[in-house]
This record gives structure tokens, C-alpha cells and sequence, in this order.
């Protein structure tokens, strides 16, 4: 780490979110915990035992396997196998990295769309405020995975023989799409406040553009309720990600996404073969749980009314 790091993280430990940070043992645990499973995520193809994906490497006489140690003392499938014969050890860090790609990449269109279509309402306001605003309600007025579902179930119908990136694609939009109104309602009430307040008028009376009044003064003043609202989102996009694959509609069933391993285990649960479901839904639990955690703690540590 060189000095610039050094001094960038202890000036982040010093200031008041980096206190907060620091004495919540809460936060902490949550925070190795994500960063446990992001980086296992991550470099899954260099930590991972085995390669879920190489079918060469698969055998059926390994299928349904429970977790046990070999006779020389080596973990050989240290969580067992499922019904591919797949290592679910490797296939939870293959399958977590599908879930946090998917679940990030809808948070990042959620955001996008949703601060944009926010901004314009708060501060434009007018007829542009009412139907942005009638539009989210209708949006709220359908389940969130019912939207979902919809999306995915079209998508799939129009592209049944589509390659995989395509099907990710459809998912994250999916997702994305029930998402937005959150943050567009978010940023639309900050806005209607911001766009009152003395730094505003005086750059409408310099002429400065609306765009960039928008971009340059409006916009960095309301993020805060959005980063809380983004951090806590992503442990709802994995959530939802992982039910539309149990559904049969998300991930492809070529890919080890934890929802697709919960399924698949789900019809081996009652035949005593319970490690296919267990760890998958353990380990969801613990991404979504720590996510959360984190979010409780930056929405704590934002408010200046908690300090």
C-alpha cells in the first residue's frame, strides 16, 4: 500500500464515519463477512477446488455425495456433490459470483435510471413531476417479483435459444425494473428541497443551465439517502435473483447460481440428501444478512440527528 493509500485510509478512520465504522463490532463482522464472500466470489477460478463448469471433470458416480473427508485426511468434496456431481464447495463461490454480478449490476441500472427520472421530477417538476410520479405508483402497485417474474418469463419465451450473457441480460432487467421507483421517489423529495435553498437561486440568477445546476449542485447534496438505499437494495436484488432461479426463470440451469442450487436440492431434500439446499441457503443468508447489516450501519452513521 503506498503513502497515498495510507493517508487516504487514516483519514477515513479518523473522520466520524470511520469512528462509527470502528466501534460497531456489528458493522465490522458484517463487513469481513462480505468481503469473505466477495473475494471468494471473485477469484473463484483461482480458490475454488474444483471447476463446476469444466463437465470434463464431472462424474455421474460422484453424484449426491455427502460432505466427508477422504482416508489420507484431504477434503475431496468437503460440502458434498450435487446431482451433476458437482463440488457444491466450488459451486457456492461459482454461484455467489453470479448472484453478486446480477445483483450489482441491477442496483447500478436501479440507481441510474432512478436518480435520473428523480432529478427531473424534483426539479422540473410540473406535468414531468405528476406522471413520473403516477408512473411509480402504478409500478408499487405490482409485487416486485411479480414484475419480475413477468420479464423474465417474456424474455425467455422471445429468446428461448439465447446464449447466457443475453439471459444475465434479461435478469438484470428484470430486476432492475421493479427497482427504480425507490430511488426516483428518494432523490425527487430531497430535490424538492434542495432546489429551494440559497445556492440554488444564486446560480439560476447567474444563468447557470438547469442541467448543470442539477449535476454539478443538486446531485452530490442528495447521494447520501441513495448509497443507504443502494446498500441495502443489493442484498434484495440477490434475494430476488435467487428466487426467480428457484423458480425456473432466472439463471440458466448450466450455471450454479445459489438459487438454481436450492432448487435442485429441493427435490433431493426428503431422500436425506440435505447438503444441496443447506449450504446454498446458508450462504444466501449470510451475503444477504451482512449486506444489510451494512446498510443499517451507513444509514446510522449518514444521519447527523444519530451522532
Amino acid at each position: 500500500m503506498d503513502r497515498n493509500s495510507k493517508n487516504l485510509l487514516s483519514r477515513w478512520l479518523d473522520s466520524d464515519v470511520g469512528h462509527s465504522f470502528r466501534s460497531s463490532p456489528t458493522a465490522m463482522v458484517a463487513a469481513a463477512l462480505a468481503l469473505v464472500c466477495a473475494f471468494c466470489a471473485v477469484f473463484a477460478p483461482w480458490v475454488a477446488p474444483h471447476n463446476p463448469f469444466d463437465l470434463a471433470t464431472l462424474e455421474l458416480a460422484n453424484a449426491r455425495l455427502p460432505p466427508a473427508w477422504t482416508a489420507d485426511g484431504r477434503a475431496e468434496f468437503l460440502l458434498g456433490t450435487d446431482d451433476q456431481g458437482r463440488d457444491i464447495l466450488s459451486a457456492l463461490m461459482y454461484g455467489a459470483r453470479i448472484s453478486l454480478a446480477v445483483g450489482l449490476a441491477s442496483v447500478v441500472l436501479s440507481v441510474l435510471v432512478g436518480v435520473t427520472l428523480g432529478l427531473l421530477a424534483g426539479f422540473v417538476g410540473g406535468w414531468l413531476d405528476a406522471f413520473l410520479m403516477r408512473l411509480c405508483d402504478v409500478m408499487l402497485s405490482f409485487p416486485a417479483i411479480l414484475v419480475a417474474l413477468l420479464i423474465a418469463g417474456v424474455g425467455r419465451a422471445l429468446f428461448p435459444n439465447a446464449h447466457e450473457s443475453l439471459a444475465f441480460g434479461v435478469l438484470v432487467l428484470s430486476i432492475a425494473l421493479t427497482g427504480w421507483v425507490q430511488y426516483a421517489r428518494t432523490v425527487r423529495g430531497s430535490t424538492l428541497v434542495e432546489r429551494q435553498k440559497e445556492y440554488v437561486q444564486a446560480a439560476r440568477v447567474i444563468g447557470v443551465s438547469p442541467l448543470r445546476i442539477m449535476r454539478r449542485h443538486v446531485l452530490p447534496n442528495v447521494m447520501g439517502p441513495v448509497l443507504v438505499l443502494a446498500t441495502i437494495q443489493v442484498a434484495t436484488a440477490i434475494i430476488t435473483e435467487a428466487t426467480l432461479s428457484f423458480l425456473g426463470v432466472g439463471a440458466p440451469p448450466t450455471s450454479p447460481s445459489l438459487g438454481t442450487l436450492i432448487r435442485i436440492g429441493n427435490d433431493y431434500l426428503f431422500s436425506g440428501e440435505w447438503w444441496i439446499t443447506v449450504f446454498p441457503g446458508v450462504v444466501l443468508v449470510v451475503i444477504a444478512l451482512s449486506v444489510n447489516l451494512l446498510g443499517d450501519w451507513l444509514r446510522d452513521a449518514l444521519n447527523p440527528r444519530l451522532r
